[in-house]
């Protein structure tokens, strides 16, 4: 089972591998589902529409596969510089619809993704000369 996993030292790249294999779970329930959609985007003014929710679960697809490759990759400066973009396209997407657009509000649905995102992105930025050569 171990020749599976990434083989590098340090714990980013199974933070990645962890959040990838979670967000294709959510990629899948976002075709099935606009619940969990529901939940992050919750202000009462907001209608989530399973095209909307579709539309989510294809870029959470997207960015897991870019950071499942870099799990993998982890120092390949490309991969690298990519699966940081994910986060940061995340970051400002959450950011800007809980406080520019007002489509989120806070609260469990929302704290998620947001914690994740940012942690991640601290993460990617602290652990950069570690991994990248």
């Amino acid at each position: 089972m171990a020749s599976y996993l990434p083989q590098n030292e340090g714990l980013l790249q199974y933070w990645l591998l962890l959040l990838s294999v979670v967000s294709i779970g959510n990629s899948i329930q976002s075709y099935l589902t606009t619940s969990y959609t529901r939940c992050v985007y919750s202000a009462p003014e907001t209608t989530v529409t399973p095209l909307h929710a579709r539309t989510f679960g294809t870029y959470t697809a997207l960015a897991s596969i870019i950071r499942l490759y870099a799990a993998y990759n982890i120092t390949d400066t490309v991969i690298y510089q990519l699966a940081l973009w994910t986060y940061f396209v995340a970051l400002g997407h959450f950011y800007s619809e809980w406080l520019v657009f007002k489509t989120a509000r806070w609260g469990q649905g929302l704290a998620g993704p947001l914690v994740i995102s940012m942690g991640s992105t601290i993460w990617m930025l602290v652990q950069w000369g570690d991994y990248v050569r």
